[in-house]
């Protein structure tokens, strides 16, 4: 019996410089394309109100995920609270990325209250049963960063908060800040609904938020991206579009195959829930059964272009390790960027020696 996992630190990722330029591109392209008021128009229909509402700030931790390939990197998803920045860090991370971390959330805090504060006096990290996440370690890592420089900061489950219209109070005392880690990302839930009611009362910086998840991460999003149609009437300039239509994969809804034609492609696509995260209910067709493709919602299931993950070899493994690369980026900028390495259909860190790991620049 193995009494411990290998460590995925352990095994190292080669990225060509001209693939990450390539993903920067689109990463900026996207920002471009959110800050575009025909954008937030074209796709009204299609989101919720409070997504509609404009806090007036960005959202800290967006996450860009993509797979490499001979032509270059393509666009799986985007993450709204894309956790493992610190994990993948472990303890190389030097204070000069500290403090460009710390200063997204300044910014946030600054752009929130028109530049009268610099930075939050009381922050809180929200994720439903915070100790039962995996990424727990990583929420602590935070506060002890956020603590080190005097803010007033605890991770929290949001049924602990009192919150309403007025505010948002732990154990009585104001929070000006919250980070959002918490994946009812349209804030749906009875137990968001006081944070919901301070959000959209200009009473609390919450980021991520609705606005940063609906116009970028919620994956019907991807339809749009590699839609040159709509990118032209929302008035997009050629070059971006252009590098949106290349990197982002084929993608349409399910209610638009015939099923039976569906069926017999099946083996090129990959099915998601439009609403699900960390890749729960995500099928690669080649492993879909009749039983359970019955059961999916035509109108709910985006089915995108299989683009098979990059391979990576380590030491500790007899078959290469699944390997995607996820970009850490506060609007424009890039706070880091890691991979992560796993055996199964879709990335999970379940098997031994999954995990993120670091990357050479080759």
């Amino acid at each position: 019996m193995v009494d411990t996992l290998p460590d995925s630190s352990n095994c190292t990722v080669e990225l060509p410089k001209a693939q990450l330029k390539t993903m920067i591109k689109l990463v900026n392209a996207l920002y471009t394309l959110h800050k575009i008021p025909a954008y937030a128009d074209n796709i009204a229909a299609e989101i919720p109100k409070t997504a509609l509402f404009d806090p007036g700030h960005d959202g800290v931790m967006m996450g860009y995920d993509f797979h490499l390939t001979p032509d270059g990197p393509r666009l799986i998803e985007v993450n709204t609270n894309a956790g493992g920045m610190m994990l993948a860090w472990q303890s190389d991370v030097n204070p000069r990325a500290l403090n460009t971390l710390l200063n997204t959330f300044y910014k946030e805090m600054k752009l929130f209250s028109n530049n009268k504060t610099t930075q939050p006096k009381r922050l809180v990290i929200i994720d439903k049963e915070p100790q039962k996440q995996y990424l727990y370690p990583e929420m602590q890592q935070f506060a002890a960063l956020f603590r080190s420089r005097g803010i007033i900061t605890d991770v929290v489950d949001p049924d602990q908060l009192q919150a309403d219209g007025n505010g948002v109070f732990y154990n009585g005392e104001r929070v000006d800040f919250i980070y959002n880690r918490v994946c009812d990302f349209y804030l749906e839930e009875e137990y968001m609904a006081g944070i919901k009611a301070a959000y959209l009362n200009r009473a609390v910086c919450l980021s991520p938020n609705p606005r940063a998840y609906g116009l970028l991460a919620d994956k019907r999003r991807l339809l749009l991206f590699n839609d040159k149609s709509r990118l032209n009437t929302i008035g997009l300039e050629p070059k971006l579009q252009k590098i949106l239509t290349e990197v982002t994969p084929e993608c349409c809804l399910l209610e638009d195959f015939e099923p039976e034609i569906f069926w017999q492609q099946r083996r090129k696509w990959v099915v998601k829930p439009v609403a699900a995260f960390g890749s729960r209910g995500v099928i690669v067709g080649k492993g879909i059964s009749r039983a359970r493709f019955a059961t999916l919602d035509p109108k709910t299931t985006l089915v995108q272009q299989l683009i098979p993950p990059s391979t990576t070899i380590c030491p500790w493994s007899e078959k290469p390790m699944k390997t995607d690369l996820r970009l850490f980026v506060y609007q424009k900028k890039i706070l880091g960027v890691t991979a992560r390495i796993y055996r199964g259909q879709v990335t999970s860190f379940k098997e031994p020696g999954s995990g993120y790991a670091p990357i050479k620049l080759i």
